[in-house]
């Protein structure tokens, strides 16, 4: 097994390694989501928590989030968001874990378990936006955050829509209070083309008031209207969350 997540992380980090050789600066992010089986919260929250984070950490990768969906849904589904330096990075830490003695140990009673603790979980790669190369830690407290997922028509329309961001959008954002955890388009996974961002707000109150904000004003009128950035978005996807004890963000 050891030797095929070594193969793997070699030939992910290689087939992408030419594409992203022009944005080496933009963080990449690996974001999971767990459908939980009914029961194995605790069995997974203690694998991350104990085993997977840490190792994480010593290999180089901070600012690790995980989070659950508010209302407690049933069954559950955890969202981790892990940031890589770059695509080779995420190469280099994947073949690490899979050296790693002490992750290995951290990780048996998990991996002993004798029944499933989720049915299957997702993942995605997502290259930073150029606006926002790197992911952005916001302070403690109350907090939600909102996931948004904005399916493309096409390649281009993403491709667009990532630039209208870039162009402005993300400064109208910050304007009006809609605080970004992460902007970042996806490389690799389900629902493509499309991109993702999260934002972090106080409470529901303080979400709606801002996005208000920006819905009203005088720079996202005009920019909404540029024909350049027409047809961009077919479907929007959100995802109120709240962050576990165990997360880093």
């Amino acid at each position: 097994m050891k030797y095929k997540l070594v193969a793997l992380a070699v030939i992910v980090a290689g087939s992408l390694k030419f594409s992203f050789a022009q944005s080496s600066n933009r963080q990449i992010y690996e974001l999971r989501v767990y459908e939980l089986t009914m029961g194995s919260l605790r069995h997974i929250e203690d694998y991350l928590g104990k085993a997977l984070i840490p190792a994480l950490n010593r290999n180089g990768v901070s600012n690790v989030g995980v989070f659950r969906e508010s209302g407690k849904s049933e069954p559950p589904k955890i969202y981790v968001l892990i940031p890589y330096a770059s695509i080779s990075d995420y190469g280099r830490v994947r073949e690490a874990l899979s050296r790693d003695d002490t992750y290995r140990k951290d990780s048996e009673a998990y991996n002993k378990l004798p029944n499933a603790v989720y049915f299957r979980y997702k993942t995605s790669l997502l290259e930073a936006f150029a606006g926002l190369p790197s992911l952005v830690v916001p302070s403690g407290g109350d907090r939600i955050f909102e996931l948004r997922i904005y399916e493309g028509y096409s390649d281009d329309a993403v491709t667009r829509k990532v630039r209208m961001f870039n162009e402005g959008e993300i400064e109208i954002f910050r304007k009006t209070g809609l605080n970004a955890v992460f902007f970042g388009e996806t490389i690799s996974g389900p629902d493509m083309p499309c991109l993702q961002y999260m934002l972090v707000f106080r409470d529901m109150e303080e979400r709606d008031k801002n996005w208000q904000a920006f819905i009203a004003h005088p720079d996202w009128a005009a920019m909404s209207k540029d024909p350049q950035y027409a047809n961009t978005v077919s479907k929007i996807i959100r995802v109120f969350l709240e962050p576990m004890p165990i997360s880093q963000i």
